[in-house]
């Protein structure tokens, strides 16, 4: 039987090490090599690389933490009503579990980063005592600041980033090379969206994986009501309009949350979490020849098909915890939320 991973002792220092970090708002987070921490500052346009150290291999059961807002909040010194959490992701290089969290609300709203080890402990991570280099957005969106960082992922070298340019087509993803010099102005991408029959170019990618498709590097993007895009990442050059191919729509009047790419039986596939359509399983065979959406489908749903996974219910955020499990982030009726691992569907 694996051991269950249960909160145990909370060890937070609740103030000073987040007041000295020069981060103002955290939104989305990615692992690089040898633990480094990737940490989206959207309200300073800036990318912050911490060198957290964390690179010991931890335990390996499973994680069950009810009520991790009641905890996280009590730790930091306020309420589980003050605690947001706006990402999720599990160290590949140790397996302990980072997540995004915004203490309080309106201006006295701080970013912290606080860390669940595999023995059971949580605690803030001391940003101000990691060796760490950040790197500024340039034209990043002052109407919607806070969709100027929607996602990250760390691929061949590159942190891919995700949202919203001032650029006139403002839809963005840039490839910034790490170790960090300056950031470029990103490509633009356009894409046609299937439920809303024409091309947008405004409208943020909302998550994304990294996947292979005939050996190239691509991303696999989601963006409201659900069109699922690839693009090349060797187009994501500064200063050029990218077009992106959608391969599906999976259904409107829904926001994808947060997606995977795992392996299971010879297969890979995706697992996507959304705000109404709850958690979808997508096979990626065919995705590198799928013919191009670029008309408004008869019905809602057209191009690749999807298995929801009924019992999965509430999820918010995802990510791989291992080759056999994935971590789920799940907010119950009351609003409460809870961290668990769940075998791969």
């Amino acid at each position: 039987m694996r051991k269950l991973f249960a909160l145990g002792m909370v060890a937070v220092a609740a103030t000073a090490a987040s007041a000295a970090t020069p981060m103002k708002s955290v939104s989305a987070l990615a692992f690089g090599p040898d633990g480094v921490l990737f940490v989206g500052d959207p309200t300073a346009a800036a990318i912050v690389a911490f060198e957290t150290g964390d690179t010991a291999p931890g335990g390996k059961g499973d994680v069950m933490v009810d009520k991790l807002d009641e905890k996280i909040g009590s730790a930091l010194g306020t309420t589980g009503a003050n605690v947001t959490i706006s990402d999720v992701k599990v160290n590949p290089a140790s397996g302990n579990i980072y997540l995004a969290v915004t203490r309080g609300k309106g201006k006295d709203a701080m970013p912290v980063i606080v860390k669940l080890d595999r023995a059971g402990a949580i605690t803030e991570v001391a940003l101000d005592k990691l060796k760490s280099s950040s790197v500024t957005i340039p034209n990043a969106n002052d109407k919607n600041r806070t969709e100027a960082i929607t996602s990250m992922a760390y691929v061949s070298g590159k942190v891919i980033v995700a949202g919203l340019s001032s650029e006139e087509f403002a839809s963005t993803l840039r490839a910034i090379p790490y170790p960090f010099k300056d950031a470029d102005k990103g490509a633009s991408v356009e894409i046609f969206h299937g439920a809303h029959g024409k091309l947008e170019t405004n409208a943020p990618v909302r998550t994304f994986v990294p996947y292979k498709l005939s050996g190239a590097d691509y991303l696999l993007a989601a963006y409201t009501c659900t069109p699922l895009v690839k693009v090349p990442v060797s187009d994501l050059k500064a200063g050029t309009k990218v077009k992106g191919t959608t391969i599906a729509e999976l259904g409107n009047r829904n926001r994808p949350l947060d997606m995977v790419v795992y392996s299971k039986g010879g297969a890979d596939y995706v697992l996507m979490a959304n705000s109404a359509r709850g958690v979808m399983k997508i096979p990626t065979e065919g995705m590198d020849k799928a013919e191009p959406i670029t008309t408004r489908p008869s019905g809602e749903k057209a191009g690749s098909k999807y298995e929801t996974i009924a019992e999965l219910k509430g999820v918010m955020q995802l990510d791989k915890l291992d080759a056999d499990r994935a971590l789920i982030l799940v907010q119950a009726e009351d609003k409460s939320l809870s961290l668990k691992s769940i075998p791969l569907p």
